[in-house]
């Protein structure tokens, strides 16, 4: 699940999020197909909001072998200006997991794929490793569209984004979650990044996030170069 890097916001930016499972079929334990659908009252990726803090309506459905490889799609309502028209967001994914003894790894491709409305098309390469409660995660930018140079979509050449998670299980059969994450980009040969932060709840199939997102890493507040 991804997003567009334009946006207008030009502060440190205060955003929650509601999440409702309204509806989740899997298969038989022996079989290797499962679905879901949610609502959301803000879709928010990377700390950013990818439906002008509208809601979203989104689904997917997985694959899963015992050898480890998995395979999906999910879709989402996207918009970035209140002037768009109805934009959709499909992913595909395809990758490797395997977890033994608290020890967990995931390596696979992200491929982002948006309508005519949007069409910021571009592709990632993922890893993550885990160690009990303890989650860290590195995309890398790969391609973008096949009809344009890499990076072109976005105006930089190389971009990465890194993440530190960590879920804390309480009594009630609640999780809490704790993230922080950095996306950096070179543009015109100059590096830039901006950090997030969130803290989230989940429970029987909704959650609640409060996310802090700073655009500007010189601490100043103008968010230069995320202006639309």
């Amino acid at each position: 699940m991804k997003k567009s890097l334009i946006t207008t916001f030009k502060r440190p930016l205060a955003l929650t999020a509601l999440t409702m499972a309204v509806a989740t079929v899997s298969a038989p334990s022996y079989a290797e197909l499962s679905g879901n659908v949610s609502v959301t009252n803000n879709y928010i990726w990377r700390g950013l909001t990818q439906s002008i803090n509208e809601s979203a309506v989104q689904g997917g459905l997985d694959y899963a072998s015992e050898s480890g490889f998995y395979a999906g799609t999910w879709v989402s309502n996207v918009a970035y200006d209140s002037d768009d028209a109805y934009s959709c967001e499909h992913d595909m994914y395809f990758g490797f997991a395997d977890e033994t003894e608290g020890f967990s790894y995931d390596v696979g491709y992200l491929y982002y794929n948006y309508d005519s409305n949007v069409g910021y098309d571009f592709g990632e390469v993922y890893g993550s490793v885990g160690l009990g409660n303890l989650g860290l995660t590195l995309y890398l930018l790969t391609n973008a569209e096949p009809d344009e140079g890499l990076g072109e979509d976005f105006g930089f050449a190389e971009a990465s984004y890194f993440s530190v998670d960590y879920a804390i299980p309480l009594s009630s059969g609640a999780k809490v979650g704790l993230h922080a994450g950095d996306f950096a980009y070179s543009f015109n040969g100059v590096t830039e990044d901006y950090f997030d932060d969130n803290i989230s709840i989940a429970k029987d199939g909704f959650s609640a996030m409060i996310s802090m997102t700073d655009l500007d890493s010189d601490g100043d507040g103008d968010g230069d170069g995320f202006e639309d």
